[in-house]
């Protein structure tokens, strides 16, 4: 699976979104102007590494590489852990649902 800078660029959105954060904020937190990370975001900005690795940090996550050839055991860990973590063990019983007529 090789990366292209679009998809690079959609999943920098989704890690800002999903640690609730507008373009602004994460701008002032890696300190580059807000139209900058609009570009980045829309594929627009070949990133360097070191701004790759800063931008990754200010999310909560961490770049690794890894042997191409580990690729899908890695991608079915993830898949697994994100099923595990949307997927209760167990569910406790509605109010509604209960027997007690």
């Amino acid at each position: 699976m090789a990366y292209s800078v679009e998809e690079l660029a959609k999943n920098i959105k989704i890690g800002r979104k999903k640690k609730g954060l507008s373009q602004r904020a994460l701008s002032t937190k890696i300190g580059v102007p807000q139209s900058h990370i609009s570009k980045i975001e829309n594929g627009m900005v070949d990133l360097q590494t070191s701004s790759l690795i800063e931008i990754a940090r200010a999310l909560d996550l961490e770049l690794i590489l890894v042997p191409r050839n580990l690729l899908p055991a890695i991608n079915a860990i993830q898949n697994t852990s994100l099923v595990q973590k949307s997927t209760p063990a167990y569910q406790l019983p509605n109010k509604d649902d209960s027997d007690d007529d």
